[in-house]
């Protein structure tokens, strides 16, 4: 292995209804960014494949899957989750939902991999919601439990939005942990409850978010002692996202995500990562907000795995 595995996903584009607004295709752009910016190299790429379908059925009822995957889904059903249907749609969200379980596996095997995609922790599982269609964090869970390569699990989710479906597909399950650290005031309205919450005010700066969560994350490793950490570095908490409330810089980003990683590949839990949200009119910043994350991610793998 010559350097932090990383797995790489096209955008999928299909035509789109007149007027209609489609989160910024940015996967393949942010790959693309790694490699000019020598971030990672060509054989550190992993393409992913779809899912086995009953893979998706270990967290989403099977009705759900189906309708969603044949386009049968209710008009209420696809507005709450916010992207209009599509063949292309399909391939891109299963092959996400592949890409973040490729991650798991390769984290478990090297210490630390990254996603270019994934972190879709609003999907309930008989609905969709806020751009997520099937949870990919809870699949991947699964998945590794099913295939006896992982047991107990920590979900570190720090996107700006509270990671209540994934809180509420493992609130009776004391083998997977959930820690979202989350926009108070910000979507979902009304919150689940995950095993560890902490709400932050509108406005936090770097400096109360990293003291919030240099005080949590030590205790929680030594408390749950997780086979793998999945890490949700949502970019949605920078000062410019369109859909944030909270107020980091790129240098706390930065920090946080090289913080998380450190933490976690220094007390020997390998971590798998994924992108999260991330929204905003200028793709550029928007596009080298996420790579904070794999770049964070190059510098510990280089150093510790």
């Amino acid at each position: 292995m010559s350097g932090l595995p990383v797995i790489y996903h096209a955008d999928y584009v299909t035509p789109l209804p007149a007027g209609h607004r489609f989160p910024m295709p940015k996967f393949k752009r942010l790959c693309d960014r790694l490699l000019h910016d020598g971030v990672i190299s060509p054989e550190q790429i992993y393409p992913p494949g779809r899912p086995v379908t009953d893979w998706i059925k270990f967290v989403h009822q099977p009705e759900y899957v189906l309708a969603y995957c044949e386009g049968t889904l209710t008009p209420q059903a696809q507005r709450r989750i916010g992207l209009p249907w599509s063949p292309g749609l399909v391939q891109r969200t299963c092959t996400a939902v592949g890409g973040t379980i490729l991650t798991a596996k390769l984290a478990l095997q090297q210490g630390l991999a990254c996603n270019t995609a994934g972190g879709t922790h609003h999907a309930f599982p008989d609905y969709g919601s806020g751009f997520c269609i099937f949870n990919d964090l809870a699949i991947a869970a699964r998945v590794l439990q099913h295939q006896g390569l992982a047991q107990r699990l920590l979900v570190v989710d720090l996107d700006v939005h509270q990671g209540d479906g994934t809180a509420w597909i493992f609130q009776q399950d004391p083998s997977v942990f959930t820690f979202s650290m989350h926009c108070e005031v910000n979507f979902p309205r009304l919150k689940q409850t995950s095993d560890l919450d902490v709400p932050l005010a509108e406005g936090t700066g770097d400096e109360d978010y990293l003291w919030q969560l240099r005080h949590h994350l030590p205790g929680l490793l030594a408390q749950v002692q997780p086979d793998l950490v999945l890490y949700d570095a949502g970019a949605d908490t920078h000062k410019d996202d369109r859909l944030g409330k909270l107020a980091m810089t790129n240098t706390g980003i930065f920090e946080r995500d090289r913080y998380v990683l450190e933490t976690c590949v220094r007390a020997g839990y390998p971590v798998a990562c994924v992108i999260g949200g991330g929204y905003g009119s200028d793709m550029e910043a928007l596009i080298y907000r996420h790579s904070l994350l794999h770049r964070a991610a190059s510098q510990v793998y280089g150093r510790y795995c």
